[in-house]
């Protein structure tokens, strides 16, 4: 489960995740959504030890994530919004880094290795430098090195963006068949039409506090329609001198 009950985080005199409370069941897809500056990445971060509250409590698996950040992250699979790659490995040795990070023997690294460079269409590039790869590629890599170390629990910022349409839907496949072996992933996403096809639950976020929840308020709705009425109306856009 991952649990979080009044988390704050606060820089300077602004507020980026307020009095956040919530609790995400073992084997579900959660996603977080909400317009750019509301708060998804710092909520990630925090729920991944990356920062410290200001205030509350964050729990993963039983694990308090302020004091046992080693514990957690033998545990969880991170997609940070930076991918956190190195421009002058390849992507090879990006998961060679990895697994023997993680423990892995090198035998085992490379039977992983090849069946997430299949998966992602990766093969012919595992020479290729991360510094010259395009941005799905990068991607791509940043996913398949959350998954190497057999994760219980993946926090994924904005997996689906920069991903070809192929390679997008091996992906939500995958996460459908991680959560029904009871892989608890927690995205954020502003592709909302992947989300309602995915997500088993929902929040949103407006100026760093939740703005709903799709557990325990009605959508009447279609997600897109939900989000415009609570989070962001779309504002009308009006350039005489264009067209």
């Amino acid at each position: 489960m991952i649990a979080c009950r009044n988390l704050s985080r606060q820089f300077g005199r602004l507020f980026a995740v307020r009095d956040l409370s919530f609790e995400l069941p073992a084997g579900s897809i959660g996603a977080l959504l909400g317009p750019n500056g509301a708060g998804k990445s710092t909520t990630l971060g925090l729920l991944t030890g990356l920062l410290k509250p200001t205030a509350g409590i964050a729990m993963v698996g039983g694990i308090d994530v302020s004091t046992n950040p080693i514990e957690l992250r033998q545990r969880i699979g991170v997609v940070p919004e930076t991918l956190g790659l190195f421009d002058g490995l390849t992507v090879e040795e990006h998961f060679l880094l990895s697994g023997s990070i993680y423990g892995l023997s090198r035998a085992e690294t490379m039977d992983r290795v090849e069946d997430l460079l299949s998966l992602f269409d990766l093969t012919e590039r595992r020479g290729s430098f991360a510094g010259e790869c395009s941005h799905g590629m990068r991607k791509k890599t940043a996913l398949a090195m959350a998954l190497l170390h057999n994760p219980a629990y993946l926090f994924l910022d904005e997996p689906f963006e920069g991903l070809d349409p192929l390679a997008s839907r091996a992906f939500q496949d995958l996460c459908r068949t991680l959560a029904a072996r009871g892989v608890t992933i927690f995205l954020t996403s502003h592709i909302l039409a992947i989300v309602e096809r995915l997500a088993t639950r929902v929040l949103m976020l407006r100026q760093g506090r939740l703005a709903w929840d799709s557990e325990n308020q009605a959508r009447p709705e279609s997600l897109e329609e939900t989000y415009f009425h609570l989070v962001e109306q779309p504002k009308p856009v009006e350039l005489p001198w264009l067209g």
